[in-house]
């Protein structure tokens, strides 16, 4: 059957807000790619198709429905005001974390100390900051895109350097699913360049592991932080030692 131009434009929004290609769908329902895009080009489908790609994007009709209706594209970046109210509140950025990774209620109170009220209590101010939009079932449907970036030197970026910088290198990087590279050397401008653009590869490869991943159940995965960064720098033990260029 034909379905509604609206209706696969919101397939393909949430399609992009989790990273997925028409190959990766296709891998998922046993279809063959062309057999996909033809689907989509057409708007060609039985509503049990339908219901199988909404099942490999974890929503549910109800939920396409509403972003057929709205027709806007996911947030790549938060305003300051609602990056800080995460900030202000560990418990509302640890309902985000595991919103956008699609964690379930169950899931969330096998794992967390929330409550029916205190978790039902979080999405709503989530929903109420459009972060997320709160679906039946207490179902929180993202508003951002799944790889969204925090702003530079906003809230959290300002928080994680202030804050949480030294807990995450306080213990030592020896786990098998640990690594720590500690590199430095003189390179040119276009070797900095080179790098910078191959760290940005290395975030979107990031992006891609995790829509791949993320239909599978909350005790198949661990939760994982990467610090992708590089700057022109010299350690400050150093700084003595520096001729004044003045």
């Amino acid at each position: 059957m034909a379905i509604s131009i609206e209706l696969i434009d919101g397939l393909k929004r949430f399609l992009r807000a989790q990273d997925l290609t028409y190959r990766d769908l296709a891998l998922r329902l046993k279809l063959s790619e062309a057999a996909v895009k033809r689907m989509f080009s057409r708007r060609a489908m039985s509503l049990q198709r339908l219901e199988q790609i909404c099942d490999v994007l974890d929503i549910g009709l109800v939920e396409l429905s509403a972003e057929a209706g709205r027709g806007r594209a996911p947030m790549a970046m938060l305003s300051e005001e609602q990056e800080q109210a995460l900030v202000d509140d560990p418990a509302l950025l640890l309902a985000l974390f595991l919103t956008l990774n699609r964690w379930k209620q169950a899931d969330v109170q096998a794992h967390f100390t929330f409550d029916d009220v205190k978790w039902t209590a979080l999405l709503v101010r989530l929903d109420r900051l459009g972060i997320i939009e709160l679906m039946p079932g207490n179902r929180g449907r993202p508003l951002t895109a799944r790889n969204f970036r925090w702003r530079a030197d906003g809230p959290m970026e300002r928080h994680f350097r202030l804050r949480m910088l030294g807990d995450y290198f306080a213990d030592p990087f020896d786990g098998e699913q640990d690594v720590l590279l500690l590199l430095s050397g003189a390179l040119s401008v276009a070797g900095i360049r080179q790098l910078k653009q191959r760290l940005g590869e290395v975030a979107r490869e990031f992006d891609g592991l995790l829509a791949r991943d993320a239909a599978l159940s909350a005790q198949e995965r661990v939760g994982v932080s990467l610090v992708l960064a590089q700057k022109p720098w010299l350690l400050q033990l150093f700084h003595p030692y520096r001729r004044s260029q003045g």
